[in-house]
């Protein structure tokens, strides 16, 4: 699935660590070295935040239009964009057996012609899940 987020960045007196936080995920939260590094900790931080609440079924938390979000006077606004389908192709590289149903002449007909039937499944369930 796709999100976007508003997330809120402030820094430090002397700008040397960075806070960042997604107010409509609860504990959302984490710290970077530099401003880029605070965009890419939350975007990681988020992103494991709605992984988690996709494996468990949890509804999904509709976003808060910016403008209605209240930040404080040094807090920047900024937009992050998750896609937790691209996110799990990153981290959960282990593979799994599955056995699937085939046609004789089907499997047959792929071993002729050198057809990884697994990696056409993977093929198909990416293309199909988006």
């Amino acid at each position: 699935m796709k999100y976007i987020y508003t997330a809120l960045i402030s820094s430090n007196e002397n700008g040397t660590k960075y806070y960042a936080r997604i107010p409509d995920l609860p504990g959302c939260i984490t710290t970077g070295k530099t401003l880029q590094d605070a965009v890419e900790q939350i975007t990681d931080a988020a992103s494991i935040w709605l992984v988690d609440a996709e494996d468990h079924d949890e509804p999904e938390i509709k976003a808060t239009p910016q403008t209605e979000i209240k930040s404080e006077d040094n807090e920047i606004k900024t937009l992050i964009q998750v896609d937790t389908l691209t996110y799990r192709s990153r981290i959960d590289t282990k593979s799994v057996r599955k056995n699937v149903s085939l046609p004789a002449w089907l499997a047959n007909m792929a071993d002729k012609r050198g057809i990884n039937c697994s990696q056409v499944l993977q093929e198909g369930l990416m293309s199909k899940l988006g």
